[in-house]
């Protein structure tokens, strides 16, 4: 079963439409690149995948959840199923690395300290950042931020990570490293869908590669 599924889907934003006609299948396990120019519809398709934008015709299911009919209350746990990383990082600046990932774990749900720290400690051992967990982000690189920033998203075990220009604010050596840790994600099981305007990450780092031009969506096969 696919954990995305669009169907003939138009895609608005301020009333202009943006994407017509989706038809989209993703599955678990999936490296996906979002390819095309600035304006091109590839962070509004996103935003339709946390429901930030609606589904304004067509059939999508995300996770199991139909996106034309979800329900208010029902999109913190939409969104609880996804893990975001944001090209300008989104750290809280005051608090260090630990304490960021701790925010996080308070805010859904999480109660018990000891496991939350243990939890913590593990996923920054994942990303290669356990030794800068009582560092402060401005103490730390661009590349070792958005190391951060993936850990964040990792926490809740999440069924897809977005990422949106992950690499967009990173010179081509720690844009690389970030790609290779996102690839090694992508391969023990995770869906990845990623967003980028680096023609070079889908040779070194293959997957599916979706086009996003003139309002539609093409999958490029080579």
């Amino acid at each position: 079963m696919a954990l995305i599924e669009y169907k003939n889907v138009e895609v608005r934003q301020d009333e202009q439409v943006v994407l017509k006609q989706v038809n989209l299948n993703i599955d678990a396990g999936e490296m996906v690149y979002l390819l095309g120019k600035v304006g091109a519809g590839k962070s509004s398709l996103m935003k339709t995948f946390y429901a930030e934008l609606p589904i304004c015709s067509g059939q999508a299911s995300f996770l199991g959840y139909d996106l034309t009919r979800i329900q208010r209350r029902q999109i913190p746990y939409l969104r609880r199923k996804m893990g975001v990383v944001f090209q300008d990082f989104q750290l809280l600046p005051d608090r260090n690395v630990e304490d960021n990932l701790l925010f996080v774990l308070k805010a859904t749900g999480w109660k018990d300290k000891n496991v939350m720290r243990t939890h913590v400690m593990d996923v920054l051992e994942q990303v290669g950042m356990r030794d800068k967990a009582y560092k402060m982000p401005y103490h730390l690189s661009g590349g070792e931020q958005q190391r951060v920033v993936i850990a964040r998203a990792l926490l809740n075990s999440p069924e897809i990570i977005l990422a949106d220009e992950p690499t967009g604010n990173l010179d081509p050596d720690t844009g690389r490293e970030i790609m290779e840790l996102l690839y090694t994600i992508s391969k023990a099981g995770m869906t990845v869908i990623m967003s980028t305007h680096n023609p070079l990450w889908p040779e070194l780092f293959i997957g599916r590669k979706l086009l996003f031009q003139n309002g539609q969506i093409t999958e490029v096969s080579c």
